[in-house]
């Protein structure tokens, strides 16, 4: 097998990391993230990736914790870390190299994130985890992701979820929803879909840089994505 991507970002949601559960991290979805991506680095591709921390906490809603917003973007960022932490378990488990790199300075657990050590990583095959978000509150795990792979070179994001790709509409709702199997940046804003928040989704089209949103959570399709097969949604220009 020849892997279509040389470096690849890949975005994964802290929910996702929750499994069946209503909270935490379910081991079983970390077993299977981590064999997915050795899965990938055993083909030689360099990883780069960037979670999310809602199945933590989501700093997102002041109204609702009574925390202001920017507080509760900093605990988010926190919760990315722990999840990062989890992640790294797990691939070392299996042997892999791992580094994981904070946006927050944490130096008993985490690399401070500087972007040419975090290349020299990669070009070593080593893992490269991205925690605490860009470091900055008001700003998404999305825009992180964006943001890292322009700054590594990434060749694409790819965005792991709990669906199979974008819709026309939600599949949940609309039973005619239809699923696009390569779409255009234009498109997405044309038919107002949400694929990332917009700051994010706005600096990877600036940058040139295509997103594939795929389902996670069915083993092997990381891989499939990699090499080129027809899964999920491409949007690109």
């Amino acid at each position: 097998m020849i892997p279509k991507y040389k470096r690849i970002l890949l975005k994964l949601s802290g929910e996702s990391l929750m499994g069946k559960r209503n909270y935490g991290i379910d081991p079983q979805v970390i077993a299977q993230y981590a064999q997915d991506i050795k899965s990938v680095t055993d083909l030689g591709v360099q990883v780069a990736i960037v979670i999310g921390g809602g199945n933590i906490y989501r700093g997102m809603d002041s109204e609702e914790t009574g925390i202001e917003r920017a507080q509760g973007d900093y605990m988010g960022m926190l919760a990315t870390v722990i999840n990062g932490m989890a992640l790294q378990s797990g691939l070392e488990k299996i042997g892999l190299f791992t580094r994981l790199q904070s946006a927050i300075k944490m130096e008993q657990i985490a690399e401070p994130y500087i972007r040419r050590r975090a290349i020299r990583h990669l070009e070593k095959g080593r893992v490269v985890i991205f925690g605490a978000g860009t470091g900055n509150p008001y700003f998404t795990t999305d825009t992180a992701a964006s943001l890292r792979a322009v700054e590594i070179g990434a060749d694409v994001i790819l965005k792991g979820t709990r669906v199979d790709g974008i819709y026309s509409a939600d599949p949940e709702v609309d039973a005619h929803a239809t699923l696009y199997r390569t779409i255009s940046f234009e498109e997405v804003y044309r038919n107002n879909l949400n694929v990332m928040d917009m700051t994010a989704f706005t600096l990877c089209q600036e940058n040139n840089l295509p997103i594939i949103v795929f389902d996670m959570n069915t083993p092997g399709n990381l891989l499939k994505v990699v090499i080129g097969e027809k899964v999920g949604t491409l949007v690109t220009k």
